[in-house]
């Protein structure tokens, strides 16, 4: 141990709930670990620090979301060495981080385990230029497949892996927002952030408007995919519709992670999926602190 007073004690604990949006959803998760770390001393948020030769500050991640990837619902818990306000430090953090990353709630932790508690997520895939009816056939495939192997590289090479068990429950419905003029401009439909012509061409397009513009199929994949060891993330889902079905989309997907939690009791794989197939994990956190704690 180095000399000296040892660092101060973790007076609370608090679980952050934050959103990954826009342009971000590109940046890697350590870069997301170092805004995170510089946000924290700008809003000067008394932070609990590690004892040792080379101290670190008290903060653990909890199932990020892949690069590439945007999300509503990424956590992170921090200790700090004073009881805090979670509404002021919301509030503190968020003006300290870059645009389109954004704290969407912060609650004191009351519970062990947030970890334990993430069992699934709830995704949604927008797929440019595949037809509702085209992903709908592929899912009924996808689902009735008892098993759907795919490959994936990794650091040990490369690992074959069933990608068919993990997901719980999966539907395609149908974007009709879309629009592409002739020169490939993006449509309303497109998020903040998105870069200009990654839609499909007019030609690419489904009915016309006859003002140079015309709508363009966009399919949108609901999923929840339990976090099992190895992991299965959207892409290997989609890799797995394309083995079962043919389907490849012509233009890169854009994947939201909507919803982080566990799995509802009586949740069925053929309903609808949607966000209330989870549980939020910090309820048990709220409920521990009390009915005056607010969302």
């Amino acid at each position: 141990m180095p000399d000296g007073p040892p660092p101060p004690p973790t007076a609370q604990k608090l679980r952050i709930r934050y959103a990954k949006r826009g342009r971000l959803r590109f940046t890697s998760h350590r870069d997301i670990q170092r805004a995170f770390e510089r946000a924290l001393r700008r809003a000067r948020v008394p932070m609990a620090y590690s004892a040792g030769f080379t101290p670190h500050p008290k903060v653990s991640w909890a199932g990020a979301a892949p690069t590439g990837v945007a999300s509503e619902a990424e956590y992170v818990e921090i200790g700090v060495t004073r009881v805090l306000d979670p509404a002021e430090l919301a509030a503190a953090l968020d003006g300290s981080l870059p645009p389109d990353l954004d704290i969407l709630e912060v609650v004191a932790a009351a519970t062990p385990n947030l970890m334990e508690r993430l069992e699934a997520s709830v995704w949604e895939i927008r797929l440019p230029g595949v037809a509702p009816e085209e992903a709908a056939a592929a899912v009924a495939a996808f689902l009735a497949a008892g098993e759907v192997p795919v490959e994936r590289m990794t650091k040990n090479g490369v690992r074959t892996f069933d990608a068919r068990s993990a997901v719980v429950g999966i539907s395609a419905l149908a974007d009709t927002t879309g629009v592409a003029d002739g020169k490939g401009a993006v449509g309303q439909d497109d998020a903040p952030g998105d870069a200009p012509g990654d839609g499909v061409s007019a030609g690419q397009g489904i009915g016309g408007r006859g003002d140079g513009h015309v709508e363009r199929p966009c399919a949108i994949l609901r999923l929840v995919v339990r976090h099992l060891t190895p992991a299965v993330r959207p892409d290997d889902v989609l890799t797995g519709l394309g083995r079962v079905a043919g389907l490849v989309p012509p233009v890169p997907p854009q994947v939201t992670r909507l919803a982080q939690g566990p799995l509802r009791d009586g949740f069925e794989v053929t309903a609808s999926v949607s966000v209330e197939a989870l549980s939020d994990p910090l309820d048990p956190d709220r409920a521990a602190a009390g009915p005056t704690t607010e969302r």
